[in-house]
């Protein structure tokens, strides 16, 4: 009769999730610091001349929500800022595409789709941290199917390592490839 284990619920920092956040502030920044800093030029590359103003302002939005993922410990409503603004990003070079030149606004649009996937994926994983995690309780088991005091010895007293069969070479490396399930 088995006995029935104490379980806990409990909630569970995803910290690949956190890192890929902190990843995506330092992102935010760079990318900010140069729409701050060559609005011009950043609008030109887009194909819609003389639109540096809202580049600028693009790029404040960047480095706010940069800074706040890297000052925070708790990164998920500026994740969700970003996922915002790619939306904003995606709309505008919408609308850009139109007004100028549509190849240079889509390709501009796929590194922003890219971009907003991997803030997707890190806002769903840090979602995650909001559901608590069944936990079961093994503090009781120490591995041995015995107590420490019945299992002592036990090695010894069944043999000595010169009894058991010695396998060399290829048939060293098979019997530790073979499947034992």
């Amino acid at each position: 009769m088995s006995e029935q284990r104490r379980s806990y619920e409990e909630y569970r920092t995803h910290y690949p999730a956190r890192k890929l956040a902190r990843r995506l502030g330092w992102f935010s920044i760079g990318l900010g610091l140069a729409e701050v800093l060559l609005p011009q030029q950043l609008s030109a590359a887009l194909g819609v001349h003389g639109r540096g103003g809202f580049v600028r302002l693009c790029g404040l939005r960047e480095i706010a929500t940069g800074a706040g993922l890297l000052l925070t410990d708790n990164p998920k409503p500026w994740i969700q800022a970003r996922v915002a603004g790619d939306v904003l990003d995606l709309l505008a070079l919408g609308a850009a595409g139109q007004r100028g030149d549509a190849t240079t606004a889509m390709v501009a649009a796929v590194g922003v789709t890219g971009v907003a996937a991997l803030d997707l994926k890190c806002a769903k994983d840090l979602a995650s941290e909001d559901h608590p995690v069944t936990t079961f309780d093994y503090s009781d088991r120490s591995g041995f199917p015995d107590t420490p005091d019945q299992m002592r010895g036990r090695a010894a007293s069944e043999g000595s390592m010169k009894n058991l069969p010695q396998v060399k070479g290829m048939g060293a490396a098979d019997r530790e490839t073979v499947d034992r399930h």
